[in-house]
Parts: structure tokens; sequence; C-alpha cells
């Protein structure tokens, strides 16, 4: 009995050593093939890089304001009699806006100008008595003051009117009308906002580091919604820095021709410093992001654990420039005339095998024009 058990026990390692080494062998078999195993190619498009200069910018956001601006507003009290614009007129300097009512002010001047002629009249028989003797030189002298007083107050009555038609300080563009025909006016009242829109000021800021290259005179251009592009130049640099921010503010001038650029309206600047470094200039789909360094892959000829030669990728660190449009500058990392792969990085691995299809291309263009812009 005992000998049986030994016997069963002996075939039953040996069965069991007999299937481990079968599939020992399997395994073997399939890491073999695994490892020469080769993923079907993706499909790439690619472009031969160029060397390319850009010119030297700085860029930053801006915001339009008038070289003039105001709201004009009453200088002394009173009613409205009557207004003489409209909402969104443009007027000339000195153009009348508004009359408020100064009958009082016309009653008054006529009381004040009677007795200015009065005045007048007994300066005269004064002057012909104190000629005769028949007067002292104090009468005369006080009939002479008289005069004048009454004079001056005929010219403060006269200013006091002429404040009261409120005109247009300078020539311009008029906003919306805020007063009605027989509102009462304060003091400072708003009337209505007055912009004068051609040439406009663009304020912007650029950091305290950049600020040494820029110079009054200097050629900006500028863009903003709506198709809107301008170029002027800048007049004044700022003497102080922003301590909350470190930066500069700098001031520029725009011809504004068309009066399409408004006061607190954004944009965005460019200032054109030179020659800048040669530069490869790539889609911005070529560029693989990552935390830890942005890449992009180069197209070589490679071959396989077989031997067999295949074209393929290479990851290749890059250092990134300023973009322009579509396009993304590379310092460094990229020679002309490498192929680059410009679309379906994100599925492709060091070494991975591609396929080139180069009938659509990505967006490559340094100043695209959107159709639905």
């Amino acid at each position: 009995m005992m000998k049986r058990m030994i016997l069963m026990l002996v075939a039953v390692l040996v069965f069991i050593g007999a299937i481990g080494a079968i599939k020992v062998h399997q395994i073997r078999g399939a890491m073999a093939k695994g490892g020469s195993f080769q993923p079907p190619p993706e499909a790439v498009t690619t472009i031969v890089a160029k060397q390319d200069s850009w010119p030297a910018t700085v860029n930053a956001i801006g915001t339009v304001t008038a070289v003039q601006g105001v709201t004009v507003s009453a200088d002394l009290p009173g009613i409205v009699e009557r207004i003489t614009f409209q909402s969104g007129q443009r007027i000339r300097k000195g153009d009348v806006l508004v009359k408020l009512d100064t009958r009082q002010e016309q009653a008054q001047l006529t009381a004040v100008q009677s007795q200015r002629d009065l005045a007048r009249l007994n300066h005269e028989r004064m002057s012909g008595l104190r000629e005769s003797g028949v007067i002292s030189q104090s009468d005369y002298d006080r009939a002479a003051a008289e005069l004048k007083q009454d004079e001056a107050r005929v010219g403060e009555i006269r200013a006091t009117i002429e404040r009261k038609t409120i005109r247009a300080p300078f020539s311009g563009l008029l906003g919306i009308r805020q007063v009605n025909l027989g509102q009462y006016l304060a003091g400072g009242d708003p009337i209505v906002p007055l912009q004068a829109l051609q040439p406009v000021y663009v304020n912007f800021a650029v950091p305290q580091q950049q600020v040494g290259r820029l110079r009054a005179g200097a050629a900006v251009r500028l863009t903003a919604e709506g198709g809107i592009s301008s170029s002027g130049r800048i007049n004044a640099v700022d003497s102080v820095v922003d301590a909350a921010t470190r930066n500069f503010q700098i001031q520029a001038t725009f011809p504004n021709s068309d009066a399409r650029l408004r006061p607190g309206m954004y944009v965005e600047t460019q200032v054109v410093l030179g020659t800048g470094e040669a530069i490869i200039a790539l889609p911005a789909s070529a560029i693989s992001y990552a935390p830890y360094g942005n890449s992009v892959y180069l197209v070589e000829d490679m071959k396989g654990p077989d031997g067999k030669p295949y074209r393929g990728v290479r990851q290749q660190f890059v250092k990134l420039g300023p973009s322009r449009g579509d396009q993304v500058a590379v310092v460094s990392g990229v020679k002309p005339g490498e192929e680059v792969v410009t679309s379906g990085v994100f599925k492709l691995r060091n070494g991975a095998a591609i396929r080139v299809n180069n009938e659509i291309q990505p967006a490559n263009s340094p100043a695209p024009r959107p159709a639905d812009s």
C-alpha cells in the first residue's frame, strides 16, 4: 500500500513538471514574439523646419483714452431754456450747447446800465464843474469812482449771462445728453460727455526690465476686436514705476482717422524693437506641452527589433519663444532642414512608427484671419 502511494506521488510530480515545462516554453515564445512586435504606424502630418527671423517686440494690453475728454457741466445754477445739440453729434469749439434762463440777470443788467449811464452823466457834469473850480477834487474823484463801480457791475452781470450760455470747450464728438428742457441745474451738474477722438492716446504697462528698450517715437501697432488695427508712436514713458506691479506706464498716440477707437476700449499693443534673433517657426499644433519641458517629434529613419528599417519619431525637447498667429517660435532644439511632426503628437511616443500624410495641413499663418472673426 505504501509503495503504491509513493508511485502515484512520483507520477503526479512528473506530470506537474511536464506541464510546467510546456508552459515555460509557451511563455518564452510569447515573450519573444512580443519583443519583436511593431505597432502599426500612426498617421501624422509633418513640415520641414526653416530658419526665420521675427522682429523683437513687446506686447501689452492697453486702454484707449481721449487726448481731450470732459463731461460738460453747468458753471452756474439755472433752468435749462434751450438745448441746441443732439446726442452723438460732432461739434466744433465754441458751439452753443445749452442756454440757461437769464431773465433775472437781464433785468439786473438793465437796471445797472441805467445807473451807469446816470453815473457817466454825473461824471461829465462834475468834470465841467471841476474845471470851473466850483467843486473840490474829492467830489470829482468820488464821481469818477462811482462811474467805474457801475461799469464793473455791468461787466459782472454780462459775464454771468455769458456763463449761462454753455459752449463746447473744444471740437469733438458728443455722448448722450443728460439734461432736459426746463430742468434745474445746480453748479457742476453734468450736461453731456465730449471727447476729442482724432488723435487718441493708448496707455499700456510694460515690466521694468523692458522699459530700457523703449523710447519716445518708437513705432506701436494696435489691434482690437472688430478688425480694428492702427499704427502709432510712443509719445511718453512715465518717470516712475508702479510700486505694486513694478510696471512702467507707456503712452502712445494714434491718429484714429476713422474714429473707430473710442475712450475706454480694450486693445492689444505691440512695440517693434528691431530685428530679433534667428528662430524656427512651427505650427502651435507641433508642440507637446508638459510640466517637465516642452518638446517636438522629429522624423528619422530607424531600425526595429527585427533589424528592418522604418520611419519613426524621436522626441526632442525645445526652448520656446514668443507666438505669432498660428505659429510658435522655437529658439533652440530644432535645426533647419529637420522634419517635424505637426499634428497627431498626442498619440506618439519616442521611437513610434509613423505614416506621413500631408494632404491636409494644420493652420500655420503668422497673421490668421478666421472666417467667423
